[in-house]
């Protein structure tokens, strides 16, 4: 299929644009295969380049023979474009329709795009498997297993998968045929706490006298209708010193509804206060955050202060046992605070793992099509990580903009990582091959620079947030981004980095004074301080 088909008239002149906090704009509107473009002749006016991937809904609107097109977007932003000619808006219309819901990947944009950046650093090379799996066997008795290396086993994990050494390929077959869509429990994390005999994970024995935690993210009816069904749970007949706990997390189409419900709230413009916060309430999100990082908690203190293996369960183990195993390792490993740390856990934890992103990332807040097998599951997880780095300022490496940035590729990006369902599904389409990494973009000396937290400073410790209602705050940064202006908090941030900068040349100033007065000491003893 040809691009062209699709556009019914490239481009039009005299369109009006209009965006949040910024001057309007008026030129000239291009419509490409992948993008949106307004571009004016107007001094000092910035250029909009929109990904028709970004593109969640639009509605038409006419006033005598001019339209507008409202254009709302999986990053929550929401443009206004005035299109001179009710033919010449209706056809612009239905092109970003049918441009904006293209679902086939070997269409999509990363398969095009070309970097104008000198790539330093292959992304798609820079978390594989083996080389996460050497720390794993370096602590323990864990093995790297190619059971999955056609991906027959288990279509959404990985080919490289990391097991306890004693476990081999045929009782990972075994197991497979027990859990839905073949996930067998894997390693996923191992805290160098612990000690050398608490070693064997998951499905292992464990030592006598000594207990593990089956974490459980479904319902209790929804478990025991998978153990009638004869699979997916582990009774305690057969796991006798392991000790189930219910956390139930709410599935995919609840999330959904929540966010749209969410913004909605967030775009009110009612100003009553009883409004919005009836509204923030009902929408439930602030409530599948605390009980995420609940249940994460939970799994980090078994862990941590008890010394034991926990198993998490989720219905199908890509979306709530992935939110959960990723925020746990935030909290016990400073090493997943850093910036390429993080980009370590998104990949094992949520790429390698089988996290459906181009499902559930098929449509943001304002999609008018019914919801099919969408969710915010990613957003909820990176809206936990902001509420851990708003109460540990210092602990990470990365500031909010890099969570941002994550949310917004996850939705729409001209980089590859994120496209397709599975690491089969990439490997399928040649992706490393026929795309860059976002990983190459984000590891750029500059971009380093702009993404690092200026207030940063190593912590080896555990961090322990609270889940308290009064602790957890709206992600203002997301949700509020495009309802007000940030000038305010724009301003205040270069004023904390020059603060910052200041008292680094201060320190630097003093550290030199202290090692002159001391070299003069040894020289003189006469100088000697009291």
């Amino acid at each position: 299929m040809e691009f062209a088909e699709l556009i019914k008239t490239p481009r039009v002149d005299g369109v009006v644009l209009h965006r949040p906090f910024m001057p309007t704009v008026e030129g000239t509107l291009c419509l490409t295969g992948h993008h949106l473009i307004l571009s004016s002749r107007q001094d000092n006016t910035e250029e909009l380049w929109l990904l028709h991937s970004n593109i969640d809904s639009i509605e038409k609107r006419f006033v005598g023979s001019v339209g507008s097109i409202i254009v709302k977007c999986k990053d929550l932003r929401v443009i206004q474009l005035d299109v001179p000619g009710m033919e010449e808006c209706l056809n612009i219309a239905s092109s970003i329709e049918a441009l904006s819901t293209l679902d086939s990947v070997s269409l999509m944009y990363p398969l095009f795009y070309r970097p104008m950046f000198e790539v330093i650093e292959d992304g798609w090379n820079s978390f594989l498997p083996e080389d996460a799996f050497k720390d794993l066997e370096s602590m323990m008795s864990g093995d790297s297993s190619d059971v999955n290396k056609d991906f027959s086993v288990c279509p959404s994990y990985p080919p490289l998968v990391a097991v306890p050494k004693d476990v081999d390929d045929d009782a990972l077959r075994k197991v497979a045929t027990f859990r839905h869509s073949g996930r067998f429990p894997v390693l996923s994390y191992y805290h160098k706490k612990n000690g050398m005999e608490d070693e064997k994970l998951i499905n292992a024995t464990l030592r006598p006298g000594k207990r593990g935690y089956i974490i459980d993210t479904r319902t209790v009816n929804v478990a025991q209708q998978a153990k009638a069904r004869g699979g997916g749970f582990e009774s305690e007949a057969n796991y006798p010193q392991w000790r189930r706990i219910h956390k139930a997390l709410e599935r995919s189409n609840v999330l959904q509804e929540s966010l749209i419900k969410l913004v909605e709230a967030c775009n009110d413009q009612s100003h009553s206060m009883d409004r919005w916060l009836s509204k923030l309430e009902a929408s439930n999100w602030q409530t599948h955050v605390k009980e995420i990082l609940t249940t994460a908690c939970l799994a980090a203190q078994c862990i941590d202060r008890e010394g034991a293996s926990v198993l998490v369960h989720g219905t199908e183990g890509t979306d709530s046992t992935l939110q959960v195993t990723s925020l746990a390792q935030i909290i016990l490993d400073p090493a997943c605070r850093t910036i390429r740390g993080f980009q370590g856990l998104v990949e094992r934890e949520w790429l390698q793992a089988g996290h459906p992103f181009q499902q559930r990332c098929a449509q943001s807040a304002y999609s008018n099509s019914k919801p099919r097998q969408e969710a915010p599951v990613f957003l909820l997880f990176l809206d936990c990580v902001w509420q851990i780095l708003r109460q540990f300022p210092c602990s990470f490496e990365f500031s909010e903009s890099f969570l941002v940035l994550l949310f917004e590729h996850a939705y729409a990006s001209q980089f590859g990582t994120f496209l397709g369902n599975s690491t089969a599904e990439r490997a399928k389409l040649s992706l490393p091959e026929k795309t860059v990494s976002l990983w190459s973009w984000v590891n750029r000396p500059q971009e380093l620079e702009r993404l690092t937290n200026p207030l940063y400073e190593a912590n080896s410790l555990v961090i322990w947030p609270s889940v308290a209602p009064q602790s957890l705050l709206l992600w203002e940064g997301v949700f509020l981004r495009w309802n007000r202006s940030s000038k305010c908090l724009d301003e205040a941030y270069e004023e904390m980095v020059h603060i910052i900068e200041y008292n680094k040349e201060l320190q630097n100033k003093v550290n030199t004074l202290r090692r002159q007065l001391a070299q003069l000491e040894t020289e003189d003893p006469l100088l000697q301080t009291p």
